[in-house]
């Protein structure tokens, strides 16, 4: 054991015992301590430091810090070194970090004891900042020191600090070169600890391990790959894993297939239509220069068209170089690729990316797809110009009357276990009730075309021959009129045209035929020859045939001409059309040749989303257009309904002011005049003592008999005109906002606004009047009653000279000349005050009946005003992000239309199959 071993470990005492192995140690250093100190010139520093070391061992630790306190010669750093360590083991830590802070050597191995024992020091102290800090120079120090970095790693998972871990495996990976570090730094990359350090951080150390390793260098970037997959840092790795990796001398041949699948993953999740090619085109050609510099057996076909397809796009951000081995190794390599799969998997991508902005289901693509691959039955087109005989044909072949009447929309007639009709459109998916709904969708005609019908039902011939029939509205008119019935064209394996023996093969059909090989030159095209029974004779019928046969084949030499009548023996034609089905039916390459229509679907869907966008806009734009032009309207009629309100409360009101006043003025002029009449009961033999009482209440009952007897019905009636005469002004103002309503309703295009009045009012209004009208009781009036001066000294003189005689002449002619001289102004007013009161809150609430009856349409208008302006902000706020932003729509479908290059590069150079366009 060497000395630096002894001190280190405490066993320096054995230097001294040798032959006294039997004698305990305490003995034979205290006989070696006696024979050295009897020496001239002892030194007993070395036996001192030994005894030290025992009694330490026997945890006589103040014994043995006394002996290492006399030490004097250089063992003296290794004996501060072990006091320290004597006072940690005492618990005096402070008294030890002193100590060991405070030893200053050049010995490498002292220094690294020391750092050791601070080290443990400070965790016990729970100084964990000083304890990495130690660690950390300790290991920078002297890192090749035994077990001292494995102390480190072991402190930090301990302690969970990752940081410090993660840099301790990187640095000591690039240091050492040893695997186990990078196998270290790998578990910390699987266990989601490094993603605090920024992809750059561990560039060198991938470096080094492709250069020692290159399936450990594989596992590890897939590990790194995988933890930067969803973060925001994702793009920073990407740019920078690839920067490295043009600089690493990559081979094919080595395999790298997770490196491969990484990029394949990677290259598909970017443009799948979540990010802008601006920020993809900073690193997706160094992506693709790598994914082809290293693509596995399966990938390499893929990742050679992924290169062609994103050069086509941008041609001058890829190498020339790489352009041309990609175009060298998609014509030599063979694949095993599932293109379908894969077309597949791009047309889901660009369905959901339009349902997740708004662009719709796009329900009628999606079923398109869905037949194209169901491989079990292929589809046979029948079409021709209307009244051709084909849905006779359909019915015949099917044995059912399905077709009785011209079609309106395209329908595909399968095999079903049970009748199941679903109508599809863009929108939705609808189920039909039966067979008489779907008649009603057959005779429809407006947007007809915009829906495909799927008429499943239990049918032998179907299931037997495993075909589907897809029956066309008959085609006429323009080029552009039959590119709507044949749209959809290219969902069929075959075209069955048919024609009308009667006329076979002219013109126009050529035509119609020529427009069928313009949209889908790879279908083949099979012509049924139909009412072949109207021609008369069967040499002339063999003759047609032949003759259209000839004209058919000079242009379409690869045809089969089926002569048809519905009046042939049906088994026998069913048993000819089954021959004729399958010598037409495609053999070889169906899955290929349906693989292109799937490409040519997928590019229909992009442009058709693409055209949408454009559509968008322009509905935005006239979205805006119209709302604003309907809310200056809107509020124009809101102004017009206000002042209409306006006018007909005055209206209303000012007439029954008029019933009111007139009726008043009538009052003020019958009753004083009914007062004065009252003359006529004064004799001169009345009792002048009591006579003003008498007339008093005589008066008051001819009041109450001449208001509720001739002026209360007087007022019934001319309340009732006035009821009538207001609902004239309601039901012109009713029929003004009625036509105002179908103004608007027809701009709108819908029963959207329904001005509809409040008529209840008038209905209140009578009953009020009714109730108002029906009895009044006048309260008694003190007419002659009342303390004036006058009435005060007529009664006064009648209760003193009344029961004279001689005087009753005098006081009759003074009380009739008073009755008859009374102006009863008062008595008017208190008559009216009294008749009219019922009718004073009746008045007064007039202008609230009248704002009642115009509240419904005003709201009405008010909330289509709400509508007008709300509809105006949102589409122009939609309107300024699609400008702001045009790239948020162009920049997927660009992408999309990448993805879709590349799979018709793939199935031109691997298949040999024609794309179709």
């Amino acid at each position: 054991m060497t000395l630096e071993e002894q001190l280190k470990q405490k066993t320096y005492y054995k230097m001294f015992i040798n032959e006294h192995e039997n004698m305990h140690p305490i003995r034979v250093l205290g006989e070696a301590f006696q024979e050295e100190a009897s020496k001239d010139l002892p030194n007993l520093s070395a036996i001192r430091f030994a005894q030290g070391e025992v009694y330490f061992h026997h945890k006589d630790f103040e014994t043995a810090i006394f002996k290492w306190e006399n030490i004097t010669d250089e063992l003296v750093p290794w004996a501060k070194k072990n006091t320290a360590d004597a006072y940690y083991e005492l618990g005096l830590l402070s008294t030890a970090e002193d100590i060991y802070t405070a030893i200053s050597t050049d010995d490498a191995t002292l220094n690294t004891e020391v750092a050791l024992q601070l080290f443990s020091l400070y965790i016990e102290r729970g100084k964990t900042d000083a304890a990495i800090a130690t660690i950390k120079r300790t290991i920078a120090a002297n890192p090749e020191y035994p077990n001292v970095t494995e102390i480190a790693r072991t402190f930090f998972e301990e302690q969970q600090d990752w940081n410090h871990a993660v840099e301790l495996a990187v640095s000591e990976a690039k240091r050492s070169e040893d695997l186990k570090w990078f196998e270290v730094l790998t578990k910390y990359v699987d266990n989601g600890v490094t993603k605090n350090h920024a992809p750059s951080y561990f560039t060198e150390a991938l470096i080094l391990l492709f250069n020692l390793e290159q399936k450990k260098f594989e596992q590890l970037v897939s590990s790194l790959w995988k933890s930067y997959e969803h973060k925001e840092s994702y793009f920073t790795w990407i740019r920078e894993i690839n920067h490295l990796l043009l600089q690493l001398e990559l081979e094919r041949e080595d395999n790298w297939h997770e490196l491969s699948r990484l990029h394949k993953n990677a290259y598909f999740n970017l443009i799948e239509g979540r990010y802008f090619i601006k920020m993809l085109q900073e690193f997706i050609p160094d992506l693709l220069t790598n994914w082809l510099r290293l693509a596995d057996e399966r990938n390499v076909v893929l990742a050679s068209a992924a290169v062609l397809s994103w050069n086509e796009l941008f041609p001058t951000s890829m190498s020339q170089i790489i352009v041309s081995e990609a175009e060298k190794l998609i014509s030599i390599t063979e694949t095993d690729i599932d293109e379908l799969e894969e077309s597949l998997s791009l047309f889901d991508t660009i369905i959901d990316w339009a349902q997740a902005h708004d662009m719709g289901e796009n329900n009628r693509f999606k079923w398109l797809v869905d037949q194209l691959v169901d491989f079990d039955r292929q589809h046979l087109l029948i079409t021709g110009l209307t009244g051709s005989g084909k849905s006779t044909f359909v019915n015949t072949v099917l044995g059912e009357d399905l077709q009785d009447s011209p079609t309106s929309s395209m329908v595909m007639f399968s095999a079903g276990e049970e009748e199941e009709i679903s109508e599809i459109t863009d929108q939705e998916v609808s189920i039909l009730n039966g067979f008489p709904e779907f008649q009603e969708r057959m005779d429809r005609r407006r947007h007809a075309l915009e829906s495909i019908i799927e008429f499943r039902l239990p049918n032998g011939f179907l299931q037997e021959n495993k075909v589907a029939f897809i029956d066309t509205p008959g085609l006429k008119g323009s080029h552009n009129d039959r590119y709507e019935v044949l749209k959809n064209l290219q969902v069929a394996d075959a075209v069955l045209y048919v024609l009308d023996g009667n006329s076979p093969f002219t013109d126009k059909e050529r035509g119609v035929l020529a427009q069928i090989q313009e949209l889908a030159p790879d279908i083949p095209v099979h012509f049924l020859l139909s009412k072949m029974d109207a021609i008369a004779g069967e040499q002339e019928a063999v003759r047609i045939y032949e003759e259209t046969k000839s004209s058919i084949h000079s242009i379409y030499p690869d045809s089969t001409v089926f002569a048809f009548s519905s009046q042939y023996d049906r088994a026998q034609q069913l048993k000819d059309i089954k021959e004729f089905i399958h010598s037409i039916k495609i053999n070889r390459n169906l899955e290929d040749k349906r693989l292109a229509k799937l490409l040519y679907f997928i590019r229909t869907t992009i442009a058709s989303l693409l055209q949408k966008r454009i559509d968008v806009e322009d509905q935005l734009v006239e979205s805006i257009r119209w709302n604003e032009e309907m809310y200056t309207k809107l509020n124009g009629a809101v102004n017009q309904l206000k002042d209409t309100e306006v006018q007909k409360t005055r209206a209303i009101t000012k007439s029954y002011r008029a019933i009111r006043e007139a009726i008043q003025k009538e009052i003020a002029q019958e009753v004083p005049a009914m007062l004065k009449e009252c003359s006529a009961l004064i004799k001169e033999e009345s009792n002048f003592s009591t006579i003003h009482m008498e007339l008093n209440d005589e008066m008051n009952g001819k009041l109450q008999n001449y208001l509720e007897q001739t002026v209360m019905p007087k007022f019934y009636r001319s309340l009732q005109e006035w009821i009538a005469s207001s609902k004239e002004e309601f039901d012109q103002a009713q029929e003004f906002l009625t036509e105002m309503g179908e103004g608007f309703n027809q701009m709108y295009g819908e029963e959207h606004l329904a001005l509809v009045c409040d008529f209840k009012v008038l209905e209140d209004w009578l009953r009020d009047t009714d109730r108002m009208t029906s009895r009044f009781q006048l309260e008694t009036v003190n007419i002659l009653l009342r303390r004036t001066p006058s009435q005060f000294i007529l009664k006064s003189a009648g209760k003193l000279f009344g029961a004279i005689s001689q005087n009753k002449t005098m006081l009759y002619n003074k009380y009739k000349a008073f009755v008859e001289n009374e102006d009863y102004a008062e008595t008017v007013a208190e008559v009216c005050k009294q008749f009219f009161q019922p009718f004073e809150l009746f008045e007064k609430s007039l202008e609230r009946d009248v704002t009642l009856f115009f509240k419904n349409p005003l709201n009405v208008l008010t909330a289509a005003v709400g509508e007008a302006k709300l509809g105006i902000e949102s589409n122009q706020d939609l309107l300024n992000k699609m400008n702001t932003n045009p790239e948020m729509f162009r920049d997927p479908l660009t992408l999309f239309g990448v993805r879709l290059r590349q799979f018709e590069w793939m199935t031109v150079a691997g298949k040999g199959i024609q794309t179709v366009y």
